[in-house]
């Protein structure tokens, strides 16, 4: 019998988790603040594209007076958007599919607790569809905008921030990327 026989036998559970996104399939990288009441974005580096817990933790670090949001676009597929104020952490994933091979929507849908979609006929948003109650957009307007499956997720996730007071600096940042 041979090694891969062996390794046929026994499944490894890191097996079926995606391989980290490339320097190129990473659109963008940011986190949105407010600073002095007025609108703040900076762009994070794209290697938190792949880390969940590190990107939540780097968003930590920014002095937001109401918190941060951060955004992350892979590959023109899907966005992770991830609010942290104080404890409190909600996030928001365009497409539960993007899970399958991305590791950072894999981690999202693992935070949020939910199941990871077989087929494509399961795509959509999971999330915490409240997280911009707040700042002036309801969970059925947020749900909405992200049921758009056909929509390009930078689009999206620029359209989203819009609404919440940084379109501005979103659209400074997001060009910075190339987007």
């Amino acid at each position: 019998e041979s090694d891969a026989d062996d390794a046929e036998a026994e499944p490894d559970d890191d097996d079926d988790y995606p391989e980290d996104a490339e320097e190129d399939e990473i659109d963008l990288v940011v986190a949105l603040y407010r600073e002095d009441g007025k609108p703040a974005a900076m762009a994070l580096p794209k290697d938190l594209a792949n880390d969940f817990d590190e990107f939540v933790g780097q968003l930590r670090r920014v002095p937001g007076e109401a918190g941060t949001l951060g955004v992350v676009v892979i590959d023109s597929d899907f966005f992770v958007m991830v609010r942290v104020r104080g404890k409190k952490v909600e996030v928001l994933l365009s497409d539960s599919v993007a899970a399958n091979d991305w590791p950072i929507a894999r981690d999202a849908v693992d935070y949020l607790g939910e199941d990871i979609p077989e087929d494509e006929e399961e795509a959509g948003p999971v999330g915490d569809f409240d997280m911009f109650a707040d700042a002036g957009l309801s969970e059925f307007d947020l749900e909405r905008l992200c049921g758009d499956l056909d929509a390009d997720p930078s689009d999206l996730a620029g359209d989203i921030v819009s609404k919440i007071g940084f379109g501005p600096a979103y659209k400074k940042v997001a060009s910075a990327f190339g987007l």
